[in-house]
């Protein structure tokens, strides 16, 4: 007890010899240190996933890998895709048409009787993952940045890929797959940039119509099974399924699900929710259209009040907007298509009211007339998140071609799309709040060329659809990069052109930031704390 008085006293001043060496060296009382700055870095991992292609045996797959050049010092690292799993085959080989599906249930409907076991449960279910001994086989190796590498597929069997960039390669690494199909209920061009594994995606666009084959392709990157979730909202609201839940994709592996098969209702304009319950997935959706060909719906963007819908070809015969309101409010939108010269409101559709958690759309036929244009959905009063995305057709008849474009962020730093042809690339860029400057820089080629830059400047509510620079001396194909220069924000997308056999064939690629740098926060050592 005596002792406790003397252990205080010796404590009281160790604590002040402490605090007193803290006041004398803490750098506030000389010479004050401003706060840093957090500041950008280049990521030093990236993910992709590439969906399987297509189920036709005419398919012609080219399969591009790029990461833009600047990046100085730090590790060469690697840019590797590898095919996945093989969890595919049979689920889409069975479902080609509704006609095909009904005989299989025709023909094995004994069967299963006689087995004791219930038709239903195979619906439910992909089937399960089949580990191909190509699976950790590398398809597309880039080696480095600045210069593209390609690689090719045929047939229904070319596979969904899965990759990781690491080191130089890894900041702003972008994949494309493009998929020419001659003729078929697949019949089009295909294009898809390969998208980073997420756990919660949006689709609106998709359909359950009998002349629709629509595919959700989940593709998981990693060395774990992820668990998704599918559900679908038509105009009414939610849509009736219970075979969308708990769907298992083994680890580095891809499984399409027919959409039509996860609902009874026929339903013209189908949003698609796609969510993880565990793990991660990339998703694409896969149309296929028997009068107007195919293409691949990409996700939208992340619900927001205003939403950009860049790089509507001035040749378009047709246009459809949908559109869906995922929270608890309606949304009242403006529709505005954005031209060369400024700002337009389609007549008769200059607006859109979407009720909460049900699909809204509206036919905006030949909206651009000739000129290109980016549509821009603006709040009509209270600010709801939305998302959005366009159907746009060109060609008419036999002759019809469909591609996507959904609603998309700015190229903000740096954005880059891959698979560029020396003819037959255009790109969009559209500033819908204020005149914003950007620099493009086409790559040098997979085969040879060196790279060109050109900037351009987009007035405030306008579009420009211009021919990109094309590499001196190229030989294969080239990537494009834009990146913001000064001004306000701007979006882009590259329309890919293939005419053949008197079809329009195109696909159209949105451009986002690219994510290829992080802010960093900067710490020091600062013993002032310790006077407090």
């Amino acid at each position: 007890m005596k002792s406790t008085p003397l252990s205080l006293i010796a404590g009281a001043v160790a604590l002040a010899a402490v605090t007193g060496f803290a006041a004398l060296t803490a750098p506030g009382d000389q010479n004050p240190a401003e706060a840093k700055t957090a500041v950008r870095l280049p990521v030093e991992r990236s993910s992709l996933v590439c969906p399987a292609p297509s189920i036709s045996d005419l398919a012609e797959t080219t399969y591009t890998s790029y990461t833009p050049a600047g990046q100085k010092g730090g590790e060469a690292g690697t840019a590797d895709l590898k095919a996945a799993a093989d969890s595919s085959g049979d689920v889409e080989d069975d479902a080609t048409t509704d006609e095909d599906t009904k005989d299989d249930e025709a023909t094995t409907d004994d069967k299963d009787d006689k087995d004791g076991k219930d038709d239903k449960k195979t619906d439910k279910s992909p089937p399960p993952a089949k580990a191909g001994a190509g699976a950790e086989k590398s398809v597309v190796a880039l080696k480095e940045p600045g210069k593209p590498v390609t690689a090719k597929g045929s047939g229904a069997s070319s596979p969904a890929l899965v990759g990781t960039a690491t080191g130089r390669l890894a900041p702003g690494w972008t994949a494309q797959q493009t998929t020419t199909v001659a003729a078929g209920a697949s019949r089009g061009l295909l294009g898809v940039s390969c998208t980073g594994p997420d756990t919660d995606f949006w689709f609106p666009g998709a359909s359950t119509t009998k002349n629709r084959q629509d595919y959700v392709h989940l593709t998981n990157p990693d060395d774990s099974a992820a668990v998704a979730d599918i559900e679908l909202y038509g105009p009414g609201g939610s849509l009736k399924s219970d075979v969308g839940e708990g769907i298992t994709v083994p680890a580095r592996s891809s499984v399409p699900v027919l959409i039509s098969t996860l609902t009874a209702e026929i339903v013209p304009d189908v949003t698609v929710h796609v969510t993880t319950r565990s793990g991660r997935v990339g998703a694409a959706i896969r149309t296929a259209d028997e009068a107007a060909g195919s293409d691949w719906l990409a996700a939208s963007a992340d619900p927001a009040g205003t939403l950009v819908l860049p790089g509507i070809p001035a040749d378009a015969t047709s246009v459809r907007l949908v559109a869906f309101a995922p929270g608890d409010d309606d949304a009242d939108l403006k529709v505005r298509l954005l031209g060369k010269n400024g700002p337009i409101s389609p007549v008769g559709n200059d607006s859109l009211h979407v009720k909460s958690k049900m699909t809204a759309s509206i036919d905006l036929k030949d909206l651009t007339r000739g000129e290109p244009g980016s549509l821009l959905l603006t709040p009509n009063g209270r600010d709801t998140p939305v998302i959005a995305a366009l159907r746009v057709v060109r060609g008419t008849g036999a002759k019809q071609e469909i591609a996507y474009i959904p609603a998309t962020g700015p190229v903000g730093r740096q954005a880059s799309v891959a698979d560029n042809r020396a003819t037959g690339s255009t790109l969009s860029l559209t500033a819908p709040n204020a005149t914003g400057t950007v620099k493009v820089t086409a790559s040098a080629g997979s085969e040879g060329g060196a790279q060109v830059v050109k900037t351009y400047t987009v007035k405030a509510g306008t579009t420009i659809a211009v021919t990109p620079p094309v590499p001196s001396g190229l030989k294969g194909s080239y990537a494009l990069t834009v990146e913001t220069e000064s001004g306000g924000p701007v979006h882009a997308a590259r329309t890919l052109a293939v005419p053949k056999d008197g079809i329009q064939m195109f696909t159209v690629q949105t451009l986002s930031d690219d994510g290829g740098t992080v802010e960093v926060p900067t710490a020091e050592q600062n013993l002032s704390v310790l006077e407090k």
